[in-house]
């Protein structure tokens, strides 16, 4: 920016987004400085490199807050897991189901995992049965991002909330 331009001619554009064309780099510093602004450097690969006149404090303040409101504006997606066991009972699956509903429900997926303990995982279709008891008991609107998939000892399947 200002004195630290080396190019002879500049490409101006005013500090109201009008062409100004293509003028020496001195006269475009003139120009800025009568308005009590900066030139600065935006284009320095075209051909003549590209310059603005505008308040470059002012300039880097709306960058710094729009990436804060973009922050603010994004959505965190959090996984929550449910563990149930290969002999877990029709009660205790309701019950973890409602809880399934609210994380649905609050935007976050659901990693449903049945933990196999000993011998229990020759009998992964007890798993697969439980996972299906526990899916039709959820009411909230969902899409089974990864389906149920036996991997060492457990069966994980991830659910996600359905866009709208």
């Amino acid at each position: 920016m200002n004195e630290e331009i080396r190019e002879k001619e500049v490409r101006v554009i005013g500090d109201d987004n009008t062409q100004l064309g293509i003028l020496s780099t001195k006269d475009a510093l003139k120009m800025a400085e009568e308005k009590e602004l900066d030139l600065v450097l935006i284009s320095p690969n075209a051909n003549p490199p590209v310059c603005r006149i505008m308040n470059i404090g002012k300039f880097v303040y709306e960058q710094a807050k729009k990436e804060k409101e973009n922050k603010k504006n994004q959505k965190i997606i959090n996984i929550k897991e449910i563990r149930l066991s290969a002999t877990i009972e029709e009660h205790d699956i309701e019950i973890k189901a409602n809880n399934a509903s609210k994380f649905i429900k609050a935007g976050d997926k659901v990693k449903v995992t049945v933990r196999f303990r000993g011998r229990e995982a020759d009998y992964a279709y007890k798993g697969n049965k439980i996972l299906d008891v526990f899916v039709s008991k959820i009411e909230e609107e969902y899409v089974i991002e990864k389906p149920a998939k036996l991997e060492g000892r457990n069966m994980i399947m991830i659910l996600a909330p359905k866009r709208a």
